[in-house]
This record gives structure tokens, sequence and C-alpha cells, in this order.
């Protein structure tokens, strides 16, 4: 007998072959085979939503091989992504096939390893049409949304621009923050710090003042100078000791979302980096005898479940590696949230006692940082509570309290191996610091310092990818797999750009969203988003008809569209230019920024009377090694920044390693800096050697 197994992409394939062996023709269908059409709507709104499905281009020779392999085969099994758009895919190709959706003829895996795909195997269950159809919703709603506000969009803003449901409002909460940085003003505060010594220690301790009988907040620097006035030559006293051991806990393993916003937060990866490490894992590597082999679970998940078997294989490393005393007493387990589709685990080694330093020659650069996040992470969520010995003092000096704060670490636990991350260096407890020196009741403290130091509030920050997903999470919009690709669209359409690692709305940005607050509420209010979130649920879980789903949105939608062209018949919003220092050359206007099909070019507001145009580039404030020009910032067609000499293409100098504002202690010259936290700093001046590592002094 031959038996078909079709998935999407030739890694899975090739690892799931190796573990069905003979008899088994693994292929791949390269991800979708079928969708909406491209140059229509593709869908009949009058006759129940029915879309209106086409091969896509390009697949027509795989579509026909498919279709003989699966006539030549005795048994077909649909083997794509365990979640909602696998599953449509599957549905796909079994109308495509011919096959029965009556018949057992869908598999799924968690996990790509051999005890996976042979448990998958021996489950095989019918198409699950309730996922297909959530699918269906959302690309249904997606496509009206699309198709029926990008023209909107063209003829009052600019041509080209989309619209889309998650979009939208991930654009709006940045909008949102950016008006709020803007109207923010800061406020003046002070703090007052004590420097002290014990008796019997030579390290000065720091502690903050409190108030007096209540925590009091100081204003202005008058305030402060009379407070510091009234300390003068008051004795510090130890008035109270509290000594108390607090437990530090484990983060869980990780979902889509907390991978993405760890991997942000400490590789400096975006979401789409992340999501595509995380897929080549998932499907299979070659790793060394072991041949072909998933790392790591589905990683499209937001469930923090674990299997009792991966729990155990974890705690028998921990013991072995560890020791047992960093087994927690019991073993481990997370709720995940209420509205959590717990299909699947959460994403984790498939085989724990395989460590990174073992894979670590058989992967790429990112595939094993990434599966080092992983498996620290999990392997971390079953290890024991770390525990601190903490100490809070209060100080008295004449009517005023200063508190003092520190510890020690009891137990390192779990902190042994990993750490989770932080979005901001947090602000610490009062006057927090490591170890105090041992103090008791009634101990006089020597002051070494007082001092006063003014303070000002801040705005909310910029958000990062990290605290985007985190928000769009906590927000219920979108799910695990909408993520990476909502900021993935909302950059490459102009709409936010990156500032560092800060995402910035652009004049565009701002105008499209002012434009849909007013005009389309519902598609840009962040509760109606999460409902219909909740409503896609729903339908997968069979609760509700998905064309109902469907009726009840476009009904809304079509009146407030129809009253939008109402609203601003006759009128275009303008995108306002951003205008620059550059001076154009020909008629002495100051230049500003327009986006083409290329990006970011300076153009002369003069238009149509001066046509000048200019390529955007950085001084970096370097000096070319070569002629002694500056050295730019520039960009590559492909978007990548590069270094080159303004005299270019005749001066010939270029690089891609990051020019320094340090100069060459040998010769002067600037120096450049490797790629990568550990690249090699080095002048480029010819006949000058020097070079060091990026920590030496």
């Amino acid at each position: 007998m031959s038996k078909l197994v079709i998935v999407e992409s030739p890694a899975k394939a090739k690892t799931i072959q190796k573990y069905l062996g003979a008899g088994y023709d693994v292929v791949a269908s390269m991800g979708h085979i079928r969708d909406l059409p491209k140059s229509k709507l593709g869908i009949d709104i009058e006759h129940g939503f029915q879309p209106d499905y086409v091969e896509i281009k390009g697949k027509e020779e795989l579509v026909e091989t498919l279709k003989k392999k699966g006539k030549k085969s005795d048994e077909i099994y649909l083997a794509t992504d365990p979640d909602r758009e696998g599953e449509a895919i599957s549905w796909h190709l079994a109308y495509l096939l011919g096959m029965d959706l009556n018949e057992p003829n869908r598999v799924t895996f968690n996990e790509i390893t051999k005890s996976g795909v042979q448990s998958g195997m021996a489950s095989p269950r019918q198409v699950d049409m309730d996922l297909v159809n959530a699918q269906q919703t959302r690309r249904i709603l997606d496509r009206i949304v699309g198709y029926k506000l990008s023209p909107f969009l063209w003829k009052k803003v600019r041509r080209g621009l989309s619209a889309g449901r998650v979009q939208s409002v991930a654009v709006r909460i940045i909008v949102d923050r950016e008006e709020e940085i803007q109207k923010f003003k800061p406020e003046e505060y002070w703090s007052i710090d004590a420097k002290l010594l014990g008796k019997s220690s030579r390290k000065a301790f720091a502690a903050k003042l409190y108030g007096k009988d209540k925590k009091i907040s100081i204003k202005t620097k008058e305030e402060a100078d009379a407070i510091l006035k009234e300390l003068e030559g008051q004795p510090f006293v130890v008035e109270n000791v509290k000594k108390s051991v607090r437990k530090k806990s484990p983060a869980p393993p990780f979902t889509t979302s907390t991978l993405q916003q760890e991997a942000s937060r400490r590789l400096g990866f975006q979401a789409r980096r992340t999501m595509k490490a995380a897929q080549e894992l998932y499907e299979g590597v070659e790793v060394g005898e072991m041949g072909a082999v998933g790392l790591i679970t589905y990683m499209r998940t937001d469930s923090l479940r674990i299997s009792d078997e991966a729990a155990q294989q974890a705690a028998d490393f921990i013991a072995q590696r560890y020791g047992k005393n960093y087994l927690p007493p019991k073993r481990r387990a997370y709720k995940s949230k209420s509205n959590a589709q717990d299909a699947h685990e959460a994403i984790r080694p498939t085989m724990p006692e395989l460590t990174p330093d073992q894979v670590k020659g058989s992967l790429s650069a990112d595939q094993y940082k990434l599966y080092k996040l992983v498996w620290e992470r999990f392997i971390a969520s079953q290890m024991a509570t770390a525990l601190l010995d903490t100490v809070s003092v209060d100080i008295r000096a004449g009517a005023y309290l200063f508190k003092a704060s520190g510890y020690t670490v009891k137990f390192d636990g779990y902190t042994v191996l990993y750490e989770e991350s932080k979005e901001e260096s947090a602000e610490g407890e009062e006057g927090s610091s490591g170890a105090l020196p041992p103090l008791e009741k009634g101990d006089d403290l020597k002051l070494k310092s007082l001092e006063g130091t003014q303070h000002f509030t801040q705005p909310p920050p910029r958000f990062t990818e990290a605290s985007l997903i985190k928000t769009l999470e906590e927000k219920g919009i979108g799910r695990p797999s909408t993520y990476a690709p909502t900021i993935t669209t909302i950059l490459s359409r102009g709409y936010v750009e990156r500032e560092a690692k800060a995402l910035k709305p652009t004049a565009l940005g701002e105008v499209v969203t002012q434009l849909m607050k007013k005009q389309f509420k519902k598609i840009v209010d962040l509760g109606f988003t999460a409902q219909m979130e909740k409503n896609l649920d729903e339908v997968e879980e069979g609760e509700t008809n998905w064309v109902d789903t469907l009726s009840e949105f476009y009904e809304d939608f079509a009146a407030t569209l129809t009253q939008a062209e109402k609203n601003m018949d006759g009128t275009r919003v303008k995108v306002p230019d951003e205008e620059t220092d550059e001076i154009c050359e020909l008629c002495g206007r100051k230049m500003v920024i327009k986006t083409g099909r290329f990006g970011k070019f300076l153009a002369c507001p003069g238009f149509p009377e001066c046509k000048n145009t200019r390529k955007i580039v950085q001084d970096t404030g370097g000096v070319c090694p070569l002629c002694g020009g500056k050295v730019l910032a520039k960009k590559s067609k492909k978007g990548k920044v590069y270094y080159g000499c303004e005299h270019n293409p005749k001066c010939g100098f270029m690089t891609w390693d990051l020019p320094l504002k340090d100069v060459c202690p040998k010769c002067g010259a600037t120096l450049f800096k490797k790629s990568g936290k550990m690249g090699k700093i080095y002048c480029a001046k010819e006949g000058c050697d020097y070079e060091r590592g990026p920590k030496d002094e």
C-alpha cells in the first residue's frame, strides 16, 4: 500500500518522511494552494458571503503533481499545521483532490518527533469544519474591510493605501500613545539621598528620604533645600530593622506572544524573525547523527499547558544536572488565560534533555539563539523557587525618616539558569541595593553625604515590538498567528516607522488614523475588534454560525461606509510633509521628506516649478579613511544600512561596519565596529593595525 501525506513545507516533509519510512510519500503543498482572487473582491455578499476561491498563481504544476500522486495512493493524509490556517489548507487540499470530508484523513502533530508523528498518525480525524469556518470568516472579514475601505482611502488621502481590521487598530494604539507623549507636561520633583556608613563597615550604603509620619513629595528646589537645612547636624540612627525571606517564582514556559516579546527584549529579534526561526525549529533541522528532528513544539499557541511526559523529562534533567534540591516540592502547572485556545501545549523543547550546546553546531545563529531561549525558559519553569534574604531598614534623622533595603541570595533556584528580562529597567524599591552591612536597632550611622537631586516625570514610552505585542494580547486584539504579520504590514505600508527599537507613527499613519476614528469608529475601536475575536472563537467552537457573524458585521459596516462617503464628498485629506533643514540648491527652499516606491527621499516643496530631489543621507560624524571626506549612512536597494564616503563613487570607500565617535589612539582616524555584541573595533586607515574587543579598555 502507498500512503500520501501532505504537509506545508519541504523541511517538515523531510523530517516526517524520516519517521514514517517506506510505504509513505510525504510531500509539501508549499502553504496555501487556493485563496481569494487578487483582482476582485471574490465574495458573493448577496448569497451568503460565498467565497470564490481560485488556485494561487504559480502553483498549477504543484497542484497537478498532488492530484497525480493522490490518484496513485491508497490513502491520503492531510498533515498541515494544527491551527485554523492549517485546517483551512487541509480543507482546500481535500477539495482539489476530491477527498471525502466524512473520512478520517486529517492528522496533526504538536511536535515533529518520532513519538509525536506516530501519535498523530494513530489518531486521524475528519477535517474540523468549525476551524475551517473560523478561518474563512477571518479571511472574508479582512477581505471586505481591505477591499471596501482601501479605495475610500485612495480617494480621500493617497493612492496605494490599505486598511485592515487588526492593522488599523494596531496603528491607532501607536498613534494614541504618540498623542499622550506630545500632550505630556513634565513635572519637577526632588529626591534626597544619604550615603551612610555602619559602625563596622567601610563601604557606604544608600538610604532615601521617605518623609515624616507619612511619605512626602518634594516638588521644588526650595522645598528640598529647606529639608536639607533641617537635617544639618542631625544624627542618623537605625530605628528599625526588618528581615524576611522573599520568594521569586519562575516565569511560565513561552506562548507565541511571550516568545516574541522576550526575543525582542533579549535578542533584539523582530517578531517576523522570531517566527521564522521558530517555524524552522518546529519543522525540523538536521542534528548530527539524529538526522532531521523537530526541536520545539508548535509555535503558535496561547496555552501554558505541558505534557506529563515533558514535565518528567525536565525534572529528570534538573535533578541530574543541578541536584534534587533544585526541583520544586510538587510539579509546576501554569494556568492559561481564560480566552486561551488550549489545543496545543506551551512552546517547549521536544527533548528537554537535548541542551543548546549539544545542538549548537547544527543550527544557524538565529535558530541556536531561539532554541536556547525556549529551552532555558522551559527548564527554568520547572525548577525550584529562588529565595532572597531581604533587609528593610528605617533610619531616623531628626523629624525625618529614611529607608534603605537590600537583599542577598539565599538560594538561587531557577535563577541559576534563567531570569525573565524586562521591557525597561524598572525603578527599584526605596533605597534598594545589593547587600546592606550588618545593622541593628539603635546603631549610630556616619553620614558621608547628603544631597538633593532634581527629577522630572517622564512621558509614557513609545511602543516597542515587545510592548505592542503585549498590549495587543492584553486587549484581545488578534491571535498568536497575527502579531508578526500585523507589525510587518504597518511598517511596510508606511503608517509606522522604527526609531531605534521604538515604533513611531508617521504623518501618514496619524492622518489615516484620525480619519478612521472620525468616520469608522468601530473598525478602530479596541473593544469592537476584541469582540470580533471572541466571535471568531465562537465560530471555531461551533457555537455561532459563520454566515450570521459576517452578516451582522457587514450590515453595520456597509452603512458606515455609505455615510462616510457622504460626509467626505468632495473632501480630500492632505498628509503634511516633514520639513528638514536641508536647503534646495536650485531654489533655496527647505526640502521636505517624501515617500516613493523605493522608500523616503528629499524633494523640493516647490514642485512642479522646482523638481529637485535627493537621496536621504545621514552624516555619521566619521571621517573617510581613504580621502578624509564625511562617512554617510546610506541604504541599499533592499533597505540594509551601509556606510560610504560622501565623495563616492569617486572615492570608493564603503563598509557595512558601524563608524564610531571614538578615534584611533594610534593615528586619530575614525574607528569602526563589526556587527554583533562581540564585534571587534578596528581602525580602517591603511597602515594602521589598531584593533580591540568591544569590552577592552
